[in-house]
């Protein structure tokens, strides 16, 4: 199904509610089945986290995550801990392209059991749970957080915790740092010194006072409603809650890099008020290194694209094993609206240009960031989303949260 998006003028003033973080919620879903005293306020209601609950609860020995990254993960190290159990962990076509044995080849070096039902690298596993023993594994530390995340969370439940030891320059710090946060915010200690990370085992119940938990609303989420005031009339103002100054989310960033757009945020309480403070100069170049916050480099390269400006984006190798390979659909998609992309295994440059062609049919290639990155140019032309409910993977209520600053769609 396709949504036709009018070109609109938003309100001046406008707030919304935006769920929790989708990165916080499955970290904290997987403590929880872990830990089960845990108690979660502020879940995302992502279809990634809904996915993730359903296949936690779930006694099937087939467990389907659809495209559910994250899920698929972070549920292939949970289940190799689980002792008895026999699972099939699939997914969609594209999970079945994704890679995996970087995560199922450290699991195996700690002892687990788990083999490839199809492609050798790839989904779907056969995951025979059993206790761990070993403690000690090497990865590379350019690899995909995830796959590092996965391994930290069911660490403290392994016979004798686990030492991590990362090889080279480690990207996506932040995420990692959210991992071993969450855990020592539930009492697990960890430590991160140079390139090794240590999780201490911890087998006992929970101290009431780190059983209560709520996730802080999702910064990725955010992001589109920075790209929306930077195409906005100056004074424009949207409230974003609920947010913290201090956040564990790597995108968080936003609030330091949109102001390149002109765009301030002010913290107040638990929210966060976004401004557009002055036109952005067309000589701007937006030049940013996004190895630590990848899933903010298409709305970057869109904000970019809708004001005319020379976007040069680096750190960006993880996003060609995402959902589809983000910098070829950025190329594909920016390319029919007009602009000039050029992309390599870790980075995309697009040229400046004051030209958007109108009534552009956007593919989003089952990517809910493509179809809410380029939603916003519907401020500048009017414009199509193709597949426009792929946005329920991380933000159900995304078009309806459009509607009430004004955007103008039909079906």
């Amino acid at each position: 199904m396709k949504l036709h998006l009018q070109k609109s003028i938003i309100n001046k003033q406008s707030a919304i509610q935006i769920t929790g973080s989708k990165s916080e919620s499955n970290r904290l879903l997987l403590l929880q089945a872990l830990f089960p005293e845990i108690s979660i306020k502020n879940l995302s209601n992502s279809d990634d986290s809904v996915l993730m609950t359903k296949a936690l609860a779930s006694k099937s020995n087939v467990i389907d995550i659809h495209h559910a990254g994250t899920a698929m993960r972070f549920l292939t190290a949970f289940f190799s801990t689980q002792e008895g159990r026999s699972i099939e962990l699939t997914g969609s076509q594209r999970m079945k392209e994704r890679p995996i044995a970087i995560l199922v080849d450290a699991l195996n070096q700690l002892g687990a059991d788990i083999t490839y039902k199809e492609n050798k690298g790839f989904p779907p596993l056969l995951i025979n749970g059993k206790t761990l023993t070993k403690h000690k594994v090497t990865l590379k530390a350019n690899v995909s957080s995830q796959y590092i995340s996965a391994l930290l969370l069911i660490a403290s439940k392994l016979k004798n915790g686990l030492e991590l030891t990362l090889e080279g320059k480690i990207t996506s710090v932040p995420y990692i740092k959210m991992t071993l946060s969450l855990l020592e915010d539930i009492g697990v200690k960890t430590t991160f010194k140079d390139n090794l990370i240590t999780v201490f085992p911890n087998n006992q119940p929970l101290k009431a006072s780190n059983q209560q938990l709520t996730v802080e609303s999702d910064w990725s989420s955010a992001s589109y409603f920075y790209s929306i005031i930077a195409l906005s009339e100056v004074g424009t103002q949207i409230k974003l809650s609920s947010y913290k100054n201090n956040s564990l989310q790597g995108d968080s960033v936003l609030a330091d890099l949109y102001k390149a757009f002109d765009v301030s945020t002010t913290f107040e309480k638990d929210t966060i008020l976004l401004q557009k403070n002055n036109n952005t100069s067309p000589n701007t170049v937006i030049n940013f290194d996004l190895a630590n916050a990848p899933d903010i480099a298409q709305t970057i390269a869109v904000t970019s694209f809708a004001l005319g400006l020379k976007c040069h984006l680096t750190g960006l190798h993880t996003l060609k094993i995402k959902e589809t390979d983000r910098l070829v659909a950025l190329k594909t998609e920016i390319e029919k609206l007009g602009g000039t992309v050029t992309i390599t295994d870790n980075s995309l440059t697009l040229e400046a240009s004051d030209n958007i062609n109108q009534n552009v049919t956007i593919k989003t290639y089952n990517d809910h960031r493509m179809a809410m990155a380029f939603a916003p140019l519907a401020l500048k032309v009017p414009i199509t989303i193709q597949d426009y409910k792929v946005v329920s993977k991380s933000y159900p209520t995304f078009w309806d949260d459009l509607d009430q600053l004004g955007f103008k769609f039909s079906i």
